[in-house]
């Protein structure tokens, strides 16, 4: 066992008792963070190579490859936030469900009246940030799909390479795999016995995948189906089968490698603090020198400056430290939502005397608007539940989309039934003037921002199309018996009922953003764009903008695993190696 107490002369209640006070996060300053004491030598004292802002999927992504290059190199992550979560909310006991949403998002932006304004079926606002350590890692819903050349458009070839040369080990770091081989290992006695703790992937699974490709065409704008790609392998998490991926652990595991290799002199510390907010960048003829933070000035001496904050946060402290830097907020993307809960009789489908008691399936789909080529995609989650009351910790706890889950009320009426819930994304018009991000007269340069969206005709009609693909999915191509087996929820979570008729637009649509992106879209023209093909803002020399928010389109598809193989690529950039040189496809 270890000391009692930090201190060698005052330990084990002797001479005196030692202190009374502790709380999570002196523990974790003490073992892993840097204390008040620390943080002053390493402000004082040391020097960088590389200093994070972030410690969200980017900042894993880029401090791993960095240190699998060379584990020498001296690393400082700076968190605004402070330890609340150890690992992904979802993995946890069935109350955390409660901290999705309320005190955990932040919204470090003025939202313009005009978007506030918008009535039931329009864009309403967009989803904040989650301040703490590990960022929105420890609240998503892990779905990590490959985006094909084609769902790539408006991208630099440049970094559609990058991103492609990266994705094997995105995938790897992020422990990303198809839902149906998260139980395709076990055998039958095994998933027998795995369907008796939890809610297994297996003939529902399977079968509903392979209906859906058989069918893809008569959904007329779809383009392709699979199996939903999730972060849900245990990875560092010994002994579990199914776990949403989140940052903190893996951050914590490299940090404690690190001071290992530094006690045999094989390599540096990762050094990471946490509550320090950095404010604003102060610079010299566009070269960075300084961080101004809420815990002191942090010299960057020679360090690059890697910002992995998100896709806004960035952007509001690039508009405050960098004026020279063009077009920083002038382009703004997101997806909007909709949400869609069906049923169909169970008994209808061939493999319905195959289930287990609780089986699950996730499927993905995407598509285009024929038209404008804007894209959506559905995350079809889809349970198959006999006894909800006895399953509901369960099926929360397994549920594969964090959002988009069916609720107790739902599965209970439902008991002869398979339940498909559908959170279907579209991309937003990157090309509509009225979307942007602009400094305003407040104080305060970590929210001194106004951010704008709204829905232009274009996204109106990829609005139309993705649902109406959702309708196609469920009555066309899922279900054995056409349309009219095909029932709809309507109501709240807690109280509605089930008819024939397809919800209405304003109540299936969504009015939060999410997955924003572009504020910073890559350009290799200055005059067209405010971030370069090397991930750095034009006109400014040692920062480095990992994140979507470099998107030049949004696409439909989930961002994440393509950030982490940027940020990935950005490691091997400024380490001198050709991309992906650790394992990369």
């Amino acid at each position: 066992m270890g000391s009692a107490a930090a201190s060698a002369n005052f330990n084990y209640g002797y001479p005196t008792p030692g202190p009374q006070d502790p709380t999570p996060q002196k523990v974790m300053d003490h073992v892993f963070f840097l204390s008040h004491a620390g943080w002053k030598q390493a402000r004082e004292t040391e020097q960088f190579d590389y200093v994070i802002v972030g410690s969200g999927f980017c900042a894993l992504g880029f401090a791993e490859r960095a240190l699998k290059h060379d584990p020498a190199k001296r690393i400082l992550i700076i968190e605004r936030g402070p330890f609340f979560l150890p690992e992904h909310f979802q993995n946890l006991p069935l109350p955390y469900q409660h901290t999705l949403g309320g005190l955990s998002e932040t919204f470090p932006w003025t939202l313009s009246a005009k978007t506030a304004a918008q009535p039931p079926g329009k864009i309403g606002w967009q989803h904040g940030m989650v301040p703490f350590f590990g960022g929105r890692s420890i609240l998503w819903s892990a779905w990590c799909p490959r985006p094909t050349d084609d769902e790539f458009a408006g991208w630099s070839p440049v970094v559609i390479a990058a991103a492609k040369r990266n994705f094997a080990d995105a995938e790897r770091l992020l422990n990303v795999v198809p839902a149906d081989r998260i139980d395709s290992d076990l055998d039958p006695a095994s998933l027998k016995a795995a369907a008796k703790r939890r809610p297994i992937y297996g003939v529902m699974q399977r079968a509903l995948q392979r209906r859906l490709a058989d069918n893809l065409g008569r959904v007329k704008t779809a383009t392709r189906s699979m199996a939903a790609p999730i972060a849900v392998g245990a990875g560092i998490q010994e002994d579990l089968d199914f776990a949403k991926f989140s940052t903190p652990a893996p951050l914590l595991d490299l940090a404690d490698r690190q001071a290992q290799s530094a006690s045999l002199g094989q390599g540096a510390p990762l050094r990471i603090v946490t509550e320090c907010v950095v404010q604003r960048i102060l610079q010299q003829d566009g070269v960075a020198t300084a961080l101004e933070t809420t815990r002191g000035i942090v010299s960057l001496g020679n360090a690059k400056l890697i910002l992995a904050m998100g896709a806004l946060p960035p952007a509001t402290l690039l508009m405050n430290s960098f004026p020279q830097a063009p077009k920083v907020g002038s382009r703004f993307t997101a997806h909007f939502i909709s949400s869609i809960v069906a049923r169909i009789p169970r008994a209808q489908y061939p493999f319905a005397g195959e289930l287990a008691e609780m089986e699950l399936a996730a499927i993905y789909m995407a598509g285009k608007n024929p038209a404008s080529k804007m894209q959506y995609h559905v995350q079809l989650s889809v349970l198959s539940d006999k006894a909800p009351e006895k399953n509901a910790r369960r099926a929360a706890r397994y549920m594969p989309d964090v959002v988009a889950t069916a609720s107790l009320l739902q599965l209970q009426t439902s008991k002869d039934y398979l339940v498909f819930v559908c959170a279907v994304l579209g991309e937003i018009d990157n090309q509509n003037p009225e979307n942007w991000l602009k400094l305003n007269d407040q104080a305060d340069p970590t929210t001194n921002v106004l951010l704008q969206v709204l829905a232009s005709e274009i996204d109106a009609q990829t609005w139309d199309t993705m649902d109406e693909a959702t309708f196609q999915m469920l009555e066309d191509a899922l279900s054995p018996q056409g349309p009219s087996q095909v029932e709809y929820w309507h109501g709240s979570a807690t109280e509605g009922s089930w008819t024939s008729a397809r919800p209405a637009p304003e109540a299936r649509r969504v009015p939060g953003l999410v997955h924003e992106g572009s504020p910073l879209w890559i350009d290799p023209d200055p005059a067209q764009g405010p971030v370069g093909e090397d991930y750095r803002p034009h006109h400014v020399e040692n920062v480095y903008v990992t994140g979507a928010g470099l998107w030049p389109t949004s696409g439909s598809w989930n961002p994440t695993m393509t950030m982490v193989a940027l940020a990935q690529d950005l490691a091997d950039r400024l380490a001198g190696l050709p991309s992906g040189a650790t394992g990369g496809a």
